[in-house]
């Protein structure tokens, strides 16, 4: 396989009880990000946390929590050691998190959680700063083929992480044979990363555009590609790498799991509930207007699809050399 094979209220009534198709509202909901604020993952549980409310699908607001570290390692290990049972607890996961699990990198496997739900996928980006002598993907990519140890690159990942590894995608759609003499550091948070390649740390960024649309938005970055099939609804001006030649996708989907000891009743509500969020226009809107491409997939089929994207994961991580 090579590296490109590779989204409250109190029922007065029995009958309306009765009548009633959405799940009971959750009492005191709390949604743990684990990166800084301004992350994909805090992204994640604010808006999903906000329209959860919105909808009356919780009782009151929900308590979003940032837990940074081990780019989601340190919120997985809290959540099966200390609560794995707590019904009212969703965590916000990706195709990064469940990367950094299939290479061993969290602090216990998979199967020790409960996968609720994906309700959509973020678009991968190449960005410089605005100041940036470099213009292009193109520019960018000639001068890696150069020297691929002259820029420093990072993003929310770790070294073989999903960030790096679509980074590496285009290094090789390039040309380039020594992917190992790309230089990558790890930051928890594409905020992070733009805030450090701001500052000259770094020189390019390879993360979520969900992650960095403020600074987009802004002018304070310059995205060279979109590493999409499509042109970005909210981002139409983005190229995409295969409009520039690099035959390169990287979607990295959103979505929520609970503790491994949650109930089945408690389980199902969840996913219930995050249903009936994603066929909402609130959630709709939220999603696309971040540049997110709202998909669906819940409870077994979600179950599901996680385990076999871990096993697509490690396996391309043996490929690339990340793990034996």
């Amino acid at each position: 396989m090579t590296l490109r094979t590779l989204t409250s209220v109190k029922l007065g009534a029995v009958l309306a009880a009765a009548l009633t198709v959405t799940a009971a509202p959750a009492t005191a909901a709390e949604c743990i990000a684990p990166s800084n604020p301004g992350g994909g993952w805090d992204f994640t549980c604010r808006t999903i946390g906000r329209v959860l409310s919105e909808l009356g699908l919780v009782q009151g607001n929900v308590q979003v929590t940032n837990m940074a570290g081990g780019v989601g390692a340190v919120a997985f290990a809290m959540v099966a050691n200390d609560r794995p049972g707590d019904e009212d607890l969703i965590v916000a996961t990706s195709t990064v998190g469940v990367t950094q699990m299939a290479q061993g990198r969290y602090p216990a496997p998979l199967e020790t959680m409960r996968y609720l739900a994906m309700l959509g996928a973020d678009v991968g980006v190449i960005a410089v700063d605005n100041d940036s002598p470099i213009q292009t993907l193109a520019e960018l990519t000639a001068a890696m083929v150069a020297d691929p140890s002259a820029l420093v690159t990072g993003g929310s990942s770790g070294a073989g992480g999903w960030d790096h590894i679509r980074l590496l995608m285009v290094a090789q759609d390039a040309g380039i044979e020594d992917l190992g003499a790309i230089r990558w550091v790890q930051f928890d948070g594409g905020t992070d990363a733009v805030t450090q390649m701001m500052g000259g740390q770094i020189s390019v960024v390879s993360t979520d555009l969900g992650e960095i649309a403020g600074f987009v938005e802004s002018g304070d970055i310059r995205v060279l590609a979109a590493l999409s099939d499509d042109p970005i609804p909210a981002f139409p001006d983005i190229p995409t790498a295969i409009s520039l030649g690099v035959d390169v996708t990287g979607y990295n989907w959103r979505g929520l799991y609970t503790g491994g000891q949650v109930s089945d009743e408690a389980y199902a509500a969840w996913v219930e509930r995050l249903e009936t969020l994603y066929n909402s226009t609130n959630w709709q809107e939220a999603a696309t207007s971040a540049g997110l491409v709202p998909i669906w997939r819940g409870g077994a089929e979600f179950e599901a699809f996680v385990r076999e994207q871990a096993a697509v994961m490690e396996e391309i991580s043996r490929d690339i050399g990340i793990i034996q």
